[in-house]
């Protein structure tokens, strides 16, 4: 099937009253979740996870990764007007959107924000209905050993960009490792950390970490209490929310910047949506004629990082859906539904799935245009839910997240665990330890260990076979990737000895 072919397949899916249906609510609560602060995709999309079994996969797809990419969206309202982000990756359009804003211009900021969402937005569907397809043939050629290469690069990536903290991202991966080993051998059937608990024998459920760690630890550390924000006046009308000409002008390298910027980087494992806003809007202060203005409310400060924040997640979708890898928690979590409801990604996905892809793809595209639609007159809406107490939003999470987990199971052992893994998080935030290498090494231990002990199968116990081109090539950049922060940490460690001894 060729790319033409595929995308009318998936207009014809998209378009159905049920998946349109789906695509709405997605966007509709992604833009939701992107304007409440502290409350993000990973955690929402974990909450939804139980609820959406019994839903059908397709259209549960397109409504958690319109929740997704609808974030993205909804992020720049609180950065803009409240002068905090509603996402990590919304920090950048702080700097010069509050600014603004604060100068009598949210209305631009906003409408600049939405523009750029959407173009970068459609440029990352794009590219990813262009380069899924052929990535996916090349990965054909992929076996166990190459899996199990690719799978720990992409998890030392993830650890080398997660954090601040080299040593606190990797332990972050091995609890997240270790989870996944719990439970019994299908090797052996043997039980393993099961700590003499019949109930976990099947090992420890997904969702249940997901959303402890994700929801319930963030509701937790929002808890806490804070110094209110002041909200600048939102702008009224939809000609008061449309950039002028100058504006757009000013802002045209900047929606090629962002949207190129975005989603190369999206396809890095580990590197995400919070990298990709930094490197545009760095990019675009170096190339401007007027630097100076960078900080003090510079429309391209908001137009860059909004546009590589959205195309960010075509990129993503890209090693999720052709390699099975993914690239972030929320990514993660998309995986982990993927293989719940029973489909493998990979390779053979686009051949095997053609009106799930197809239906994603072109979902995505619809979606776009509703986010447009939706952010532009109705900012002011959405605005509004800022002014919402955490006395009435909070419960209702921490509601939605104990029905979820209870009904899948009807136990009360896993509400138990999630009640562990929710102060587990809440740990983890006060303590600095990025979240998202727990996530995808929980997601993906159990599939590197099948694939190491598959190709120890495959050469009869010789190890040499990860020594093939391959996985030797991805295997010595996962080394270097570790080991070169640690000599960088070492020389500085050593200049400073040498100097404090002169």
């Amino acid at each position: 099937m060729d790319i033409f072919s595929g995308l009318m397949q998936g207009f014809q899916v998209a378009l159905s009253a049920n998946n349109l249906l789906m695509c709405v609510i997605g966007v509709v609560l992604g833009t939701v979740i992107g304007v409440l602060p502290g409350l993000g995709p990973p955690a929402t999309i974990a909450m939804l996870l139980p609820l959406t079994f019994k839903l059908e996969p397709t259209g549960a797809m397109i409504m958690l990764a319109g929740i997704y990419y609808g974030a993205k969206y909804g992020g720049s309202t609180t950065s803009i007007l409240l002068n905090v982000p509603g996402e990590s990756s919304s920090v950048v359009t702080c700097i010069d959107g509050y600014q603004m804003a604060r100068k009598g211009r949210a209305g631009p900021a906003l409408g600049m924000a939405a523009i750029s969402s959407f173009i970068a937005g459609t440029f990352g569907v794009v590219a990813l209905m262009l380069v899924a397809p052929p990535l996916a043939k090349i990965s054909l050629a992929f076996s166990a050993p190459e899996y199990f290469a690719l799978m720990v690069f992409g998890l030392t990536m993830v650890v080398l960009l997660a954090g601040e903290s080299l040593i606190k991202a990797f332990l972050s991966m091995l609890v997240g490792l270790w989870i996944a080993g719990m439970g019994t051998d299908l090797f052996t059937a043997t039980s393993r950390f099961t700590f003499g608990r019949v109930e976990l024998l099947g090992g420890i459920d997904f969702i249940i970490v997901a959303i402890g760690v994700f929801a319930v630890g963030e509701v937790l550390a929002n808890m806490e209490p804070a110094e209110p924000a002041e909200m600048l006046p939102v702008p009224k009308g939809l000609r008061n929310l449309m950039p002028t000409w100058d504006d757009m002008k000013r802002c045209r390298f900047a929606f090629v910047n962002g949207s190129v910027v975005g989603f190369l980087i999206g396809i890095l494992p580990g590197a995400g949506s919070t990298i990709a806003s930094f490197m545009s809007y760095g990019i675009e202060k170096a190339v401007s004629k007027h630097p100076e203005e960078f900080g003090q409310g510079a429309i391209e400060g908001v137009a860059a990082p909004e546009g590589a924040n959205n195309a960010e997640t075509g990129g993503a979708l890209v090693p999720l859906l052709t390699l099975g890898i993914p690239g972030s928690g929320t990514t993660a979590i998309l995986l982990a539904a993927l293989i719940l409801w029973g489909f493998k990604p990979g390779p053979l996905f686009i051949q095997d799935q053609p009106a799930l892809f197809w239906g994603l793809v072109a979902s995505m595209y619809i979606g776009n245009v509703l986010l447009l639609i939706l952010n532009l007159p109705l900012v002011a809406v959405f605005a509004q839910l800022l002014k919402m107490p955490g006395y009435a939003m909070y419960p209702l999470i921490l509601g939605v997240s104990i029905v979820g987990v209870y009904t899948a199971d009807s136990s009360m052992f896993q509400l138990g665990l999630l009640a562990a893994f929710g102060l587990f998080g809440y740990a983890m935030r006060k303590l600095d330890f990025p979240t998202a290498p727990l996530v995808l090494g929980l997601v993906l231990g159990d599939l590197m260990e099948k694939a190491l002990r598959q190709s120890l199968m495959m050469s009869q116990g010789d190890p040499s076979i990860l020594l093939r081109p391959i996985p030797s090539v991805l295997l010595g950049l996962a080394v270097l990737l570790l080991v070169g922060p640690l000599f960088k940490k070492f020389n500085a460690f050593r200049v400073k000895v040498i100097d404090t001894e002169a």
